[in-house]
């Protein structure tokens, strides 16, 4: 089945549920699986089988009861529902911090981004997503393996090849020396050694961010970006995602939530003081000036 590219029909479209279909089959206790709909197919799992024919030709939402009385609800997958359950090999960038990702970085319909790496293509689908079939999105990927994954991933929930998205196997360091973008969005170990190749790719004003997991790559790459004179306002984030139980009169915070994940670092490229560019913040000044 990992090999098949189903057909993909947006949640809330009015059409049934047809064969060849990619669902997200749900059980009564919220666990998920992704199934591709065939004639004559079933799907098994400790909840009990479910036979496909119960679902095709029937509304998104259709429940169904397994023989053990469990019901079983099926749904076109939202992207949140996809990326949870699809097939990874590198750490995803999870729902939460992709919509930040978009919002921060300002990424609009027909706009041009470059990501590096791309990973298991899960923050690709949310890019893609944003800049719509008018823009386009440039996926680098040092790692083969990453780059399959990837590639499988975007093509099953996109139902097959992307005209506007490009996946390359290489350095994003060369890639961006070369090309143009409106944003860059790096998820590297080490975004600050292709910062001058991100100065090269974005015009001024554009924005770079990058994905960063702890606080040393936070503090090397604001302070890469405030030495190398093409970039200002320099800030970092996280976001926590909290939850919160409601039923009836019972209302409090759930008991675990989203916490961190990573941090946010956004800098808009400008030019070099010595070509009209801002000076840098007082207090980096006066930190420069007592280094």
């Amino acid at each position: 089945m990992s090999g098949v590219v189903p057909r993909v029909v947006i949640p809330g479209d009015p059409s049934p549920l047809g064969a060849g279909e990619l669902v997200v089959l749900r059980d009564e206790r919220g666990r998920r699986s992704l199934v591709v709909l065939e004639d004559g197919g079933t799907w098994h799992s400790h909840s009990g089988a479910v036979a496909h024919d119960l679902l095709i030709g029937r509304p998104d939402g259709t429940a169904v009861a397994t023989p053990k009385g469990v019901e079983i609800v099926a749904l076109r997958p939202t992207r949140e529902d996809f990326i949870l359950k699809m097939q990874r090999g590198a750490q995803v960038v999870y729902p939460k911090d992709q919509a930040m990702i978009v919002g921060l970085a300002d990424i609009r319909p027909g706009m041009r981004v470059i990501e590096a790496g791309a990973g298991s293509g899960a923050l690709t689908l949310a890019l893609l997503d944003a800049v719509g079939p008018e823009g386009s999105v440039c996926s680098v990927e040092r790692r083969e393996d990453h780059a399959v994954d990837a590639r499988r991933n975007v093509e099953r929930f996109r139902g097959g090849s992307v005209a506007n998205w490009e996946l390359v196997l290489g350095d994003v360091a060369d890639v961006l020396a070369t090309s143009t973008a409106h944003r860059v969005v790096l998820d590297l170990p080490e975004p600050w050694h292709a910062l001058d190749g991100t100065a090269s790719a974005l015009a001024p004003g554009g924005i770079l961010l990058t994905y960063l997991p702890s606080v040393p790559q936070v503090m090397e790459v604001t302070e890469a970006l405030w030495s190398h004179g093409g970039f200002t306002d320099v800030a970092t984030t996280e976001t926590l995602v909290r939850g919160w139980d409601v039923d009836g009169l019972a209302v409090r915070p759930a008991h675990r939530m989203v916490a961190h994940t990573a941090f946010l670092t956004r800098a808009r490229r400008v030019p070099r003081r010595d070509e009209g560019g801002p000076a840098l913040p007082r207090k980096r000044r006066r930190a420069t000036a007592v280094d």
